[in-house]
């Protein structure tokens, strides 16, 4: 049973229901190449001495990779937008409007979100937009929408964009398409802002911050959602909002938070960007903690609308999307409230949800009385 768009309790049946495994995004066998890669990639660290460096080990599995450069620590991440390229190109059609340049700052938000969460602060990025044939630079309008709303978001980051690769990839990209991805370098400087979770303690707080609405991971579950729409993506949400519009709010850039807290001399024990794997990714740290969950942030209307409509259940919902929170900090208890004030100092809504606590690695979201075991994330070799 599902609340409807009017308050009233609807019945979905269990064949009505679309899950994110029926959307063609399934963790169970995506996860096992990642792990034979992380395992595979660790192998390789002993080159880093040729170099007169090495590694730092407590990286491998985490967002971002870390290197001791003896005076500071140098982390790097690459990721891609995902398919919220195709929603942009579909609502094109509605409105007109190219919304490139919210999903240029998707793109970058995927990774400067995961480099931070090691301590680092983003320096420079690279593009990797990757098309199916040389036509598609044909649209002006479009390619300068792209072109803007990377370079803003570079500005609102404080990051150089360095350059990248815009290859054409007929047969591989399908016509008409094209691929989004973006890396990027940071420096965690003075070395004692490393966050790799190795000062996370019970009793530690969990402070969530907000989301705009699905950011970038669950598009294919939305996109699957607009096919059985009559209306598809000019579905009109409860505030009114169009469907597709809401799903192309961009997501948030944390790094200008990151940064405030830093400056206040806040140090996170660990950090999460609650991105694929949804509030699972609350234990992502290795450790033996129990998550207790007792405050939930405000649901986005157009994650509730999928909620809804795709009739899926909470424990699906929280399983893998952000439903509201798009990234955790794990602090000491006594500075939850000041981490949650310098949030709010940068425009950030956040929240004290709940406690790190020994014991068996778990998620406990007592609110819905959904609880997640370890065995239900596999994110490390």
């Amino acid at each position: 049973r599902t609340r409807g768009l009017n308050g009233e309790m609807a019945t979905q049946s269990p064949g009505d229901a679309l899950t994110y495994r029926q959307a063609g995004v399934d963790y169970g066998r995506i996860d096992p190449l990642k792990i034979l890669a992380q395992q595979a990639a660790a192998a390789t660290a002993g080159n880093l001495a040729r170099h007169g460096l090495v590694e730092v080990a407590t990286s491998r599995g985490e967002s971002a990779y870390v290197v001791d450069c003896g005076e500071f620590y140098l982390a790097s991440i690459t990721e891609c937008l995902g398919t919220k390229a195709l929603v942009a190109d579909a609502m094109r059609a509605v409105t007109g409007r190219t919304y490139y340049d919210l999903i240029a700052q998707d793109t970058l938000a995927m990774a400067i979100n995961d480099l931070i969460t090691v301590g680092a602060t983003p320096v420079s990025v690279h593009a990797y937009w990757a098309t199916g044939g040389s036509d598609w630079f044909d649209d002006a309008v479009r390619a300068r929408d792209l072109v803007e709303g990377w370079r803003a978001a570079c500005n609102a980051c404080g990051v150089a964009w360095g350059g990248g690769e815009t290859p054409a990839l007929a047969g591989v990209v399908a016509t008409g398409r094209i691929d989004l991805a973006a890396s990027c370098v940071g420096l965690v400087r003075p070395k004692s802002r490393l966050t790799l979770g190795e000062r996370l303690a019970a009793s530690d707080a969990i402070v969530l911050l907000e989301s705009s609405g699905i950011h970038a991971n669950g598009i294919s579950l939305a996109r699957k959602l607009a096919e059985r729409l009559p209306d598809g993506y000019a579905t009109r949400l409860a505030d009114g909002a169009l469907y597709g519009e809401a799903l192309l709010a961009p997501t948030l850039l944390y790094s200008p938070v990151t940064e405030a807290l830093a400056a206040a001399g806040v140090v996170p024990h660990y950090c999460v960007n609650v991105t694929g794997h949804g509030w699972r990714k609350l234990m992502r740290h290795p450790g033996r903690y129990t998550y207790r969950i007792d405050a939930l942030p405000p649901v986005p209307p157009v994650l509730r609308f999928i909620e809804e409509r795709a009739g899926i259940d909470r424990r699906e919902a929280y399983g893998n999307l952000n439903m509201g929170a798009g990234f955790a900090l794990f602090v000491a208890a006594a500075e939850a409230q000041r981490a949650v004030d310098v949030c709010m100092a940068q425009g950030m809504r956040a929240w004290i949800a709940g406690t790190v606590e020994d014991g068996e690695r778990r998620v406990l979201i007592e609110p819905l009385g959904l609880e997640f075991a370890a065995g239900d994330l596999h994110v490390r070799g």
